[in-house]
């Protein structure tokens, strides 16, 4: 079934689950404090699961491969900031691993739907509307049936 909303997309669905736990973690101990890492972690998994909204939002396949890029990279950037939490012991070492392993996932899954774009035909708008046709056309169309 095609996604008719950008909630729709199973990406999505798991950055937002991913960006909530970010923000739960980062909301304890000496990881709350840490303002700069705690806020920088924050932002880039809140630009995953913006990018993908607004690249689904955007004109057709390229601008939303071009976010879903962007998105990928966020889930790069964050799993590196969870290896430096873990390293400040902001975060136990078996719950940071789980998440650096659903990082992982999003970002192929994130890869996956990218080729799959790439592959498609569908170059243009999504949301293209069909030439109307003139007054002109619509009634020589009508003439040419009453002649046949």
């Amino acid at each position: 079934m095609a996604a008719k909303y950008f909630e729709d997309l199973e990406i999505w669905i798991l950055s937002r689950e991913l960006t909530n736990k970010i923000y739960s973690v980062s909301n304890d101990g000496r990881f709350a404090k840490d303002y700069g890492l705690r806020d920088q972690i924050r932002r880039a998994a809140v630009s995953i699961m913006s990018n993908i909204a607004e690249g689904y939002e955007r004109g057709g396949n390229q601008e939303f491969i071009q976010f879903l890029s962007i998105a990928k990279a966020s889930c790069g950037e964050v799993r590196s900031q969870l290896y430096l939490a873990m390293d400040q012991c902001y975060i136990k070492k078996a719950e940071c691993e789980q998440v650096i392993d659903t990082f992982k996932k999003l970002s192929i899954m994130i890869n996956n739907f990218i080729e799959y774009l790439k592959g498609s035909g569908y170059k243009g708008t999504k949301y293209k509307m069909p030439k109307q046709k003139s007054t002109k056309e619509k009634l020589e169309e009508i003439i040419k049936k009453i002649n046949a």
